[in-house]
This record gives structure tokens, C-alpha cells and sequence, in this order.
């Protein structure tokens, strides 16, 4: 093989890798039958999140996870797919399950989540999550119940007296 297209290769597997190891949550999907315009209105919505949409070969792909240790992550490089990496492991998802609920031919595959492979199921199961302020709202909402039941308790025996 040409030591140029090698040393290409070897740079893209890198890329990759370095693209897996900054992000936290990393789709693989497959895009067949998208048109342009489809794919850059993809592409828009997830910048609204901070995610990124690329495209690599699958064997460049399967390389750079089996040197992370993500080898099961072969199973789902087929077909034309698409990488997507986003550093929020629920708006990601989130974008991507929209798009993909409006566009059939975006068929969500899995990924890696937070260092473990993940499935379609898993992906979509995030998706449906609430985003980081929702679930601090409900932790706090929470946190708040014992405190509240126990004022309206003693505003209660204070009333009776």
C-alpha cells in the first residue's frame, strides 16, 4: 500500500479515536436515502446541541474502537452510516431520535454512552430523558417534599390550637 494513503489512514484512525476519547456520547446511525438538504438540516440541529454529525469508513471506524476497547461496537458498522459525538449524553440522543422520527431513512443503530456500548433501545431510552436542568428541577423538587410536608404538619397543628 502507498506509505501516503497508510499514513492518511493511520491520521483519520487517530482522529477518531481522539473524537471518541472528547466526547461522552457517540451515535452510530445510518443514513441511506437522505438528500442534502435533509442531512444539512441534521447537521443544524445538532450544532443547536453542540453535537457534530461526520461520516467515516466503517473499517477506519472499527479500528479506532477496537483500540478503545469498543469492539462490539463492529456489529453496527454496516452500510453508510454516520457518527455523530456529543459531549451531553441526553440532548444528543435527543436531536437525533427527533430527526429520526421525522425521517424514517435515519435509522439509529447504537453507540457508545459514557465508555459502555450501547444499543438502538438504550439510545432511545436516553432520548426520552428530561435534559440537565429538568432533572435538577426534579431533584430539588424532591429534596424540597420532606421539608414542605413537615411546615404544612406543623402549620396544621398550629391551626387547631
Amino acid at each position: 500500500m502507498n506509505e501516503s494513503v497508510l499514513k492518511s489512514k493511520q491520521e483519520t484512525v487517530q482522529e477518531i479515536v481522539d473524537q471518541m476519547n472528547a466526547h461522552t456520547m457517540v451515535i452510530v446511525a445510518e443514513y441511506r436515502g437522505l438528500t442534502v438538504k435533509e442531512v444539512s438540516e441534521l447537521r443544524r440541529n445538532l450544532a443547536k446541541d453542540g453535537a457534530k454529525m461526520t461520516v467515516y469508513k466503517n473499517s477506519l471506524v472499527a479500528r479506532a474502537a477496537d483500540e478503545l476497547k469498543y469492539a462490539e461496537l463492529d456489529q453496527y458498522l454496516a452500510g453508510p452510516n454516520a457518527i455523530i459525538f456529543s459531549n451531553d449524553v441526553i440532548k444528543g440522543p435527543k436531536a437525533v431520535a427527533t430527526f429520526a422520527r421525522r425521517h424514517e431513512n435515519l435509522v439509529i443503530k447504537g453507540g457508545i454512552a459514557e465508555g459502555k456500548v450501547v444499543s438502538k433501545d438504550d439510545i432511545l431510552m436516553l432520548s426520552k430523558l428530561p435534559g440537565r436542568e429538568g432533572l435538577l428541577s426534579m431533584l430539588c423538587s424532591v429534596l424540597q417534599a420532606p421539608i414542605r410536608n413537615f411546615a404544612y404538619a406543623v402549620k396544621s397543628i398550629a391551626e387547631k390550637e
